[in-house]
């Protein structure tokens, strides 16, 4: 019985295997459901199947193997034959599961309730074409097997609805930069001064836009290159920075250790602070996530950040009258079509490309079902919305001779 149970699941299984292969490679289907089907369980009935065929066939006793036995050559050439069938089977199903295990359809779609907010955001973001696991899953056997074995205690947490709404990341589960960024981005590159054109509009009838530019001081560089200055000095390889974290999301930072290229050290601590809060904290040594810490999934921070840019782009027509105040409150009341009652004297076709604009807007920042909305994710880039480079840039961290870290504006940009 177990050999024609195991017969079956195996035939079965690799036939249709073999033509959704085939069909994926011709891309017939795109469903990331289908392929948790095809891909992981019909492998796994395969190989079930060749187990119960396996167990279905011991013998009794095993008998005399005599290839001088025309019977018997032919016997094991066509177990040889089916062994090398299954292997090859069972080969192209692993390595199709291990890599559609690696796409975005199966991290972002698979999960889709608690994902949706980084998987939209991803779409719509800069690292679009980057695949999931190029940031989230190291170099090397081990960091791939620890990556499958959280991704499964996620997919069980999905499985039962206890997953936290929203997700809070966890910044120590996150890859080193130096294992992900640094792969196309080098922390030696000097980048000089970048121009920034900041955009706002008003809440009065005509939108009065207000322009503000800034030059922001990146910069960068090495030793090779002398000494760095800008933002980008943090990241200089000559220089040394650790600091503390008191919170998981790495928003409060009480202590910080700078070590500079001639090898001078010195200690920057907020008053007030004791051994035993920096003893349970995180101690790390500054990169590229400590203020890139969305660089995949931005939300935006606020509606009227979100509005601003959308006008700005000429997505949403500031001809039309209080656009802007009408944008805003539609986003707030979580209802872009309310538009519509407010602009019926107006133009059919502008009042449209608002409405379908702030319903974009909306749906690329909201997610009721995660809790995640404008702002719920802090964005260390800056110091606007989210205390960002303030953690440290406050005046509060100072050393044991008076330094302290500045708040100077002009270290950093300067407004034109």
């Amino acid at each position: 019985m177990l050999r024609v149970v195991g017969a079956v699941l195996t035939t079965i299984s690799a036939v249709l295997f073999l033509v959704v292969f085939l069909a994926d490679l011709f891309g017939l289907h795109t469903n990331p459901y289908l392929g948790v089907v095809f891909f992981l369980i019909l492998p796994a009935a395969f190989v079930i199947g060749l187990v119960l065929f396996a167990f279905g066939h011991w013998p009794a006793s095993w008998p005399r193997i005599d290839l001088n036995e025309p019977t018997q050559r032919t016997t094991l050439m066509i177990v040889l034959a089916l062994t090398i069938a299954n292997v090859v089977i069972v080969s192209m199903a692993a390595y199709r599961g291990v890599e559609y295990m690696d796409s975005v359809a199966f991290c972002g779609q698979v999960c889709h309730a608690p994902m949706q907010p980084e998987f939209v955001a991803h779409q719509t973001g800069a690292h679009a074409n980057v695949k999931c696991v190029d940031c989230h899953v190291g170099a090397g056997a081990a960091s791939f097997v620890s990556a499958k074995a959280a991704g499964t205690r996620r997919v069980m947490a999905m499985i039962r609805h206890n997953y936290p709404r929203p997700i809070v990341p966890e910044p120590t589960q996150l890859v080193k930069a130096a294992d992900t960024c640094e792969q196309c981005h080098s922390p030696a590159q000097y980048h000089g001064d970048k121009t920034k054109r900041i955009v706002e509009y008003a809440d009065n009838e005509k939108n009065a836009e207000t322009v503000t530019t800034i030059k922001v001081h990146v910069v960068g560089g090495d030793e090779r290159r002398g000494l760095a200055t800008g933002i980008h000095w943090h990241m200089n390889v000559a220089n040394e920075i650790e600091y503390v974290a008191t919170d998981k999301t790495r928003q409060t930072i009480p202590w910080v250790r700078v070590k500079g290229r001639d090898g001078t050290v010195r200690e920057f601590v907020v008053a007030g602070t004791t051994p035993e809060q920096l003893s349970k904290g995180e101690r790390r040594r500054m990169d590229c996530m400590d203020c890139h810490n969305r660089p995949s999934h931005v939300i935006a921070a606020t509606p009227e950040s979100a509005v601003n840019e959308a006008m700005a782009a000429g997505v949403i027509p500031l001809t039309l009258p209080f656009v802007h105040r009408e944008s805003v409150k539609a986003l707030k009341a979580g209802n872009p079509a309310a538009l519509r009652d407010f602009y019926q004297a107006q133009p059919r076709d502008q009042v449209d490309r608002a409405v379908a604009a702030v319903q974009d807007i909306y749906l690329r920042n909201v997610f009721p079902q995660m809790k995640v909305t404008f702002g719920t994710y802090p964005n260390n880039i800056g110091h606007i919305d989210s205390p960002g480079c303030f953690r440290c840039h406050d005046d509060e961290h100072k050393s044991a001779d008076g330094k302290k870290i500045g708040q100077d504006c002009e270290t950093c940009h300067a407004i034109e």
